[in-house]
């Protein structure tokens, strides 16, 4: 098959905690080399097992009111005092360049994407076959205490509510089938025509080949 170049993807993945978001995510960095995770700014301390420019770029609050008034932050938010947001010199430099970029981000930050990005955007949203599960998932992970689990479970009913504004939506019964379908959708959507950035060129030379036949 013809290999053009292409513009590159923004893949966003949601999910209620505990459906199989990072999961997925793993999976997906593990088998192809071309997709990265997107790395926000935040203004929230580093901790001792983080890497600046690899899991955040941190920066203090007012670098990060300059980027945000400067219309420099494809999204943003402020959670527990702490801001955090994507840059987009960052993003928009990777698309050029045909790199496919994932988004772990909520239902907030995927609105303020759709505002900025729509056309680049493929988005699938996660749920879990039963709440039932979604619990034993959660207590077989181990981290959280068995209120922190309630109030993962309630916060679910929150994001479900907006499974509708994905363009995917994916029950993650199995997570190899999971991750499949979702590779799948990757595969559709750097095929799609807009992203083909030198397909134009390609068929003027078909048509100019017929041309040179007369």
């Amino acid at each position: 098959m013809k290999d053009f170049a292409r513009r590159g993807v923004m893949l966003v993945i949601a999910s209620p905690s505990g459906a199989g978001k990072s999961s997925i995510s793993r999976a997906l960095f593990a088998q192809d080399p071309n997709i990265r995770l997107s790395v926000s700014v935040t203004t929230r301390a580093r901790r001792t097992d983080e890497i600046d420019g690899t899991h955040y770029h941190f920066i203090d609050i007012p670098a990060f009111e300059k980027l945000r008034d400067e219309g420099n932050l494809l999204e943003w938010a402020e959670v527990h005092g702490n801001f955090y947001g994507t840059p987009r010199a960052e993003v928009e430099d990777s698309l050029a360049a045909g790199r496919d970029i994932l988004f772990d981000i909520d239902y907030q930050g995927t609105l303020q994407l759709y505002e900025n990005c729509r056309d680049d955007m493929v988005t699938v949203f996660i749920l879990p076959p039963s709440i039932a599960e979604l619990r034993a998932r959660l207590e077989r992970r181990a981290q959280d205490s068995s209120g922190t689990i309630e109030k993962r479970l309630r916060n679910a009913r929150k994001e479900m509510e907006h499974y509708c504004e994905y363009d995917y939506v994916l029950v993650n019964e199995d997570l190899e089938q999971s991750v499949q379908m979702v590779r799948s959708i990757l595969a559709s959507a750097r095929l799609q025509r807009p992203r083909q950035t030198r397909l134009e060129g390609f068929v003027e030379d078909l048509k100019s080949q017929i041309d040179a036949l007369a």
